[in-house]
């Protein structure tokens, strides 16, 4: 057995405890695989399934303690944190937030399973100020069934998941370097496509974007500016002010008040 293979069995959930943890934190690398991975190794018997879930679970919820006390704090500033360093934009659409303000706790029992949610809910609880012990009750439930999911399956199909590693390890000299190349060049590959995807988005902002600066410039002028503020109601209700002369105009209602909007101005829109 190659030292890949063992140090994985011997220090397996360490791994998971801290890949989950980071990975929670907001670290772009993939978590499902590794669940999985450890599941199977489970169910050979090199891993405890219980151990692997536990830990896993407990990173979860330390993580998402975290980003709830942050969002509880800190409010909305939170969330343009949490844009900037992530590498998923998508991760930052409004339909997150829709579905938390709709939903409430309830909206933490699928947040892991939702791409862009997982970062976003526990801050949401805190924002929301959702209570500490109604928070911890469904992002527990709603973590340990996204760790069941996936570790659970790793460990029913781990017959089927050994056969395959040990195929291709026998095709390719060992399991050992199969590993050693696959793992590292998927994940640099997730990374570098994450940030193509986030630099063309930078971009298109760039290029449609006018600074405050210039709007104010305008507005002196005597230009007639319409101005609509754009965010959503969670946002709105955090910070609930608005620049003069500005209407509030949630980007959810805009079909339905479109009438609203004059067609002889230029709009300028605003959002966080």
């Amino acid at each position: 057995m190659d030292e890949t293979v063992r140090f994985l069995i011997r220090h397996g959930h360490t791994v998971v405890f801290a890949w989950v943890l980071f990975e929670q934190l907001g670290l772009p690398i993939p978590v499902a695989p590794l669940l999985i991975a450890a599941g199977a190794l489970a169910g050979v018997g090199q891993l405890n399934l219980f151990m692997v879930i536990g830990g896993a679970l407990a990173a979860s919820l330390l993580s998402d303690q975290i980003w709830y006390q942050i969002g509880s704090r800190r409010g909305s500033r939170v969330l343009s944190l949490l844009c900037r360093v992530s590498l998923d934009p998508d991760s930052c659409v409004r339909q997150t937030k829709e579905i938390f303000a709709r939903y409430g706790a309830r909206s933490l029992l699928v947040a892991k399973f939702i791409p862009g949610m997982t970062a976003l809910a526990p801050p949401l609880a805190g924002i929301f100020h959702m209570g500490p012990l109604r928070f911890l009750l469904f992002d527990g439930v709603g973590a340990f069934f996204w760790i069941g999911a996936y570790a659970g399956g790793g460990y029913l199909f781990s017959p089927q998941i050994e056969h395959l590693a040990t195929s291709a390890g026998a095709r390719t000299g060992g399991v050992g370097p199969w590993l050693g190349l696959v793992v590292p060049g998927v994940l640099v590959a997730y990374i570098v496509w994450k940030y193509i995807q986030r630099k063309r988005f930078l971009h298109h902002l760039a290029i449609t974007r006018v600074t405050p600066e210039e709007v104010k410039q305008r507005l002196d002028e005597g230009e007639d500016l319409m101005i609509l503020d754009m965010r959503d109601r969670f946002e709105y209700e955090d910070q609930p002010y608005t620049l003069p002369g500005a209407l509030h105009l949630p980007i959810e209602q805009l079909d339905e008040k479109s009438h609203k909007l004059p067609r002889d101005r230029e709009i300028v829109l605003y959002c966080t």
